[in-house]
């Protein structure tokens, strides 16, 4: 009885420093970022035990879902514009919202040496089909209509559409064949700073407008300790060194 006196400070003061007890976030996240937030996900659930559960998809169909209701915590957007407008609805929590990447949109092809260092191709018309995300739901999608009017070219390139759901779906067109050309996010086809296959335009941000992508607490991930320390986890120096890798700016 003596023995289990002396050791009951030592077992309250395991418990007292002992981690806070994991838990599961659900999770949005814009089609772009899959690929970082995947590596950057393993990263996390290993340090803190935490369990991230991400659906990925079109920033624009995440929101309708999330004004009707889906229990989404945290919101991994394509803009700044969409955790905005739920922050001012009431739908997200102020004070959470923060920029975590800056996205590069790019005009890509599968096959070596088709798309040349200043997106000429465009031009000359010579390619089957152009895939494109839909620019009402995906922010890259609205950025390349962008560039293709600045360019004068939208009315020349638009017959030639293929639009997917999403730019996921987009990429898909493309590394599939489907379409000869995409407009497609650069963290699609760059892994640890270098391009993975095909050729690209790198299209410079001045022919659109910058894709801010913001991160924001949804209202249902309100004071959850999960939910706060994957937002700081995403402005932590490994989340931002991944997201780099991958083609954003910070």
């Amino acid at each position: 009885m003596k023995t289990t006196r002396s050791m009951l400070p030592i077992v309250l003061l395991a418990a007292a420093c002992a981690p806070a007890q994991a838990d599961d976030i659900q999770v949005a996240v814009a089609a772009n970022f899959t690929a970082p937030m995947k590596e950057i996900t393993a990263a996390f659930e290993k340090e803190t035990g935490h369990v991230v559960k991400a659906a990925y998809g079109s920033t624009g169909k995440f929101y309708a879902q999330i004004k009707n209701g889906a229990p989404f915590e945290v919101f991994i957007a394509a803009d700044d514009t969409t955790p905005t407008k739920l922050v001012d609805e009431g739908a997200a929590v102020s004070g959470t919202q923060f920029t975590y990447a800056v996205g590069s949109l790019v005009l890509w092809s599968s096959k070596p040496e088709f798309v040349d260092s200043d997106g000429t191709v465009l031009k000359s018309g010579d390619f089957n089909k152009v895939a494109i995300a839909n620019p009402k739901t995906a922010p890259y999608g609205a950025a390349a209509i962008e560039v293709m009017t600045g360019l004068g070219l939208l009315e020349q390139v638009q017959p030639k559409f293929v639009t997917g759901e999403n730019i996921a779906q987009t990429f898909q067109f493309v590394s599939t064949g489907n379409a000869d050309l995409g407009f497609v996010a650069l963290s699609q086809i760059m892994e640890k700073g270098k391009i993975t296959g095909g050729s690209a335009w790198m299209i410079p941000g001045t022919l659109h407008k910058p894709i801010r992508q913001d991160a924001v607490v949804l209202s249902p991930g309100k004071d959850k300790p999960a939910v706060d320390a994957l937002m700081e986890y995403l402005k932590g120096d490994e989340a931002q060194a991944i997201i780099k890798s991958f083609g954003y700016e910070i």
